[in-house]
């Protein structure tokens, strides 16, 4: 059984990583995403909340799962028994960074593979710090995320 883990801190979830999930969950029997806290960030949504949002963009894709994680991501790896690390590039930023967290958890557990898919045009461009700043000065983001997120984002500016 091939299972893959798809981190992050999806604050917000995009189309950007709704495509990657959609793309991974063809590849592997599992495809696990698991929703992180980014410490250098302050977030917009609660970890509850955001795994509640992935679930429901995500809930027509039967080998997803969505959990919590913490710790160090080879750490949450072993625990599920994945052996695919999947990650999305926007651009040679991207590229950049995700090669030297390929390398160190290369380093840390050298018995996995990390796939990297290639974000599509439409989505190259979308960034979620950049949708919390739009969102929070009263813009439209709802073409750069799913329905459920954009319903979400515009509660918080309600409140």
């Amino acid at each position: 059984m091939k299972v893959a883990l798809f981190p992050g801190s999806f604050d917000p979830l995009t189309n950007g990583h709704l495509d990657i999930i959609k793309r991974a969950s063809r590849l592997f029997d599992t495809l696990v995403v698991g929703v992180g806290t980014n410490t250098t960030k302050a977030p917009m949504f609660a970890t509850p909340e955001k795994i509640d949002l992935i679930k429901q963009a995500t809930a027509d894709i039967k080998n997803v799962e969505v959990m919590e994680i913490t710790g160090l991501t080879v750490a949450v790896m072993d625990q599920l028994g994945a052996q695919f690390l999947v990650r999305g590039l926007r651009n040679e930023t991207d590229y950049l960074y995700e090669r030297d967290i390929a390398e160190m958890n290369r380093h840390l557990r050298g018995d996995f593979e990390t796939v990297i898919l290639l974000a599509h045009h439409e989505n190259q461009n979308i960034a979620s710090s950049m949708i919390k700043e739009i969102a929070h000065f009263g813009g439209d983001v709802s073409a750069l995320v799913p329905p459920v997120v954009s319903a979400a984002l515009k509660a918080k500016q309600i409140n």
